[in-house]
């Protein structure tokens, strides 16, 4: 899995960059980043920047988002653990029902193969029911600079093999959070993404918390939706420290269909190894 992860991620890369400096017709299309910026920005209504979306921790909608905006996405995920491998998916709606007040609704399921000779068995699952709300308070064209406050909220459930004991509920997440990003020049983008998940377990009434801590530098390739940057994930708890770092890229497929590759390498982590997250979007027109 490591060896694929690493090779998907660098394919595409190489792919990208050499099809843009090599084919000249390819230049043609994609004369100037400005252009795809001006789409963007240079639009009757709300003022909006142009910034990368993280691929794995994504925002509820863009930043400074326009009514009737709306996205599909699906996504698919492999981590190798040390005891058993874990094979995430979920699919995920979000639109803006307002100017810069976007909304999203998410499922997330786990499941858990034995990996070698181990026999643990977590239990698979739908994870939760994801209802999530982002709004962005400030917007700034000329510092190409957008501010966002949203709140996630998870109503967590339980293993499959539980539903017929009725036990599908098993807790909350809350999840409030800031979101901060930046555009240097038409080409480098940044992003922070930051706050607490409070966690609370209906059976024994215990709470935890972590504290997340999320950056992204991302790198537009001109003229196009396509970029490679990389992800920095952070978890502080109990004076714990945990960082994924997970380089990634997008590519346009069609002109409303993206999709994006993520690779996952654990830092801090003793049980997690290296993992992929794949990613489609679909934007309807």
């Amino acid at each position: 899995m490591k060896i694929l992860s690493i090779l998907s991620f660098f394919l595409l890369l190489s792919f990208e960059v050499f099809a843009t400096e090599d084919n000249p017709d390819l230049q043609t299309d994609f004369q100037k980043d400005s252009v795809y910026i001006s789409e963007t920005e240079d639009v009757k209504g709300k003022d909006k920047v142009l910034h990368a979306e993280p691929l794995f921790i994504d925002l509820i909608r863009d930043l400074g988002a326009r009514k009737g905006e709306a996205e599909w996405n699906v996504g698919f995920g492999l981590t190798d653990n040390n005891s058993v491998d874990k094979y995430s998916a979920l699919i995920e709606y979000e639109w803006a029902q307002f100017d810069r007040l976007g909304f999203e609704i998410e499922l997330p399921f786990t499941f858990y193969i034995p990996n070698g000779a181990s026999s643990q068995n977590l239990g698979s699952k739908l994870n939760s029911l994801k209802l999530a709300t982002q709004y962005t308070f400030y917007v700034s064209e000329e510092n190409a600079t957008s501010l966002a406050l949203g709140y996630i909220h998870e109503f967590e459930l339980t293993n499959f093999s539980n539903y017929r004991k009725r036990q599908l509920f098993t807790g909350n997440v809350f999840n409030p959070f800031f979101v901060g990003a930046k555009r240097f020049g038409n080409n480098y983008h940044t992003l922070l993404y930051t706050g607490p998940a409070i966690g609370s377990h209906l059976i024994d009434n215990s709470i935890h918390s972590v504290w997340q801590i999320n950056s992204s530098f991302h790198y537009m390739i001109p003229g196009t939706r396509n970029f490679i940057g990389l992800e920095m994930n952070k978890e502080v708890f109990s004076n714990k420290f945990d960082m994924i770092i997970r380089p990634q890229m997008r590519v346009g497929i069609s002109e409303n269909v993206l999709m994006g590759i993520v690779t996952e390498i654990p830092i801090s982590k003793d049980n997690q190894r290296f993992g992929s997250f794949f990613r489609l979007i679909y934007e309807p027109h």
